[in-house]
């Protein structure tokens, strides 16, 4: 099969299915990945009815559960969708996640959930046309391990900037409250001299906000220049950064079973990660290659070898 590779991974034109068996078992430190959703209207990089859906997905999560080390993680984005012909939320993502609980063996180490502050009003039947719902903009992330409890995990690697309140507080707690302990209504009591330490940063919460807004990115401009259409349901950067980040250490292997564009693969690169990513599409394989060419006319010429059947060294 078609494909690329660079110093630190690889991307592979071929079934996610039969690639992970090739892969040694407990070898995974974590997958990262967002499969095509249950839509009802088909897409373009192909998606499942969502009949179907469940069984399907289970499939390459069986896998990944026999390939993930014991200390592994694996994050899955999937986003909702209505029911068909009604405005009622289909139940698809929950019950894919009891499925891979209850039947594979997976935990739930953390549900997580992405704002997309840039989504825009969605499904066009209930909610532009007859004006019935809410735009939808949050997808669910599940973070499934195998053991909760010895799971791969560093929350310091993922602070976020303290706001300036907190900032003066830390430096000047005397301004704020008085005494070490306080007692909150709720009956809690904060330690303020360890509250107020300085760490670094907040601790995030599991509700990730930023926009999948990407306009003008090196991939995108490479696609344009060749004449090509990017992928339509990108990943944005962000969000493999922060799991990569939180859930790994340099050296790990990092493995996206849906490539798509290959941000994952271009994040795990550029944080010092080995990768590979699996993408069915020879298309999306030699598109997704811009994301490492140095120019113009290296994105063609790759682009261009890819698409006649080779591997190719970047």
């Amino acid at each position: 099969m078609s494909g690329y590779s660079t110093n630190l991974g690889q991307c592979i034109c071929g079934d996610s299915l039969e690639e992970l068996e090739k892969l040694d078992d407990a070898s995974i430190n974590l997958v990262v990945t967002s499969p095509p959703f249950a839509l009802q209207r088909k897409k373009a990089y192909g998606n499942e009815e969502q009949k179907t859906y469940v069984d399907w997905l289970c499939r390459f999560a069986r896998l990944v559960y026999q390939k993930l080390r014991d200390d592994g993680s694996f994050v899955i984005d999937i986003g909702g969708a209505y029911e068909k012909g009604e405005p009622s939320y289909s139940l698809y993502q929950f019950r894919a996640l009891i499925k891979m609980v209850d039947e594979i063996g997976f935990k739930l180490a953390q549900p997580f959930y992405w704002h997309n502050t840039s989504a825009l009003p969605a499904p066009i039947e209930w909610v532009n046309k007859r004006k019935l719902r809410a735009k939808t903009s949050v997808n669910t992330i599940w973070w499934l391990c195998k053991n909760p409890k010895g799971c791969k995990a560093d929350v310091r690697n993922v602070l976020t900037p303290y706001s300036n309140k907190m900032k003066n507080l830390i430096d000047h707690p005397e301004q704020y409250i008085k005494g070490d302990n306080v007692e909150r209504p709720s009956g809690h009591v904060l330690t303020i001299s360890s509250w107020t330490k300085n760490n670094g940063g907040a601790i995030p919460p599991n509700m990730l906000q930023f926009p999948n807004s990407e306009s003008n990115s090196q991939y995108l401009r490479y696609c344009k220049k060749c004449g090509v259409k990017g992928h339509p349901a990108r990943f944005p950067t962000a969000l493999p950064e922060f799991f990569i980040k939180f859930l790994t250490s340099e050296g790990d292997l990092v493995v996206d079973i849906f490539g798509g564009s290959n941000t994952t693969g271009m994040i795990a690169e550029g944080l010092n990660r080995r990768w590979k990513t699996f993408e069915i599409s020879q298309e999306y394989v030699a598109t997704s290659a811009f994301r490492f060419a140095k120019d113009d006319a290296e994105a063609q010429t790759i682009y261009d070898s890819i698409m006649a059947g080779n591997d190719v060294k970047i």
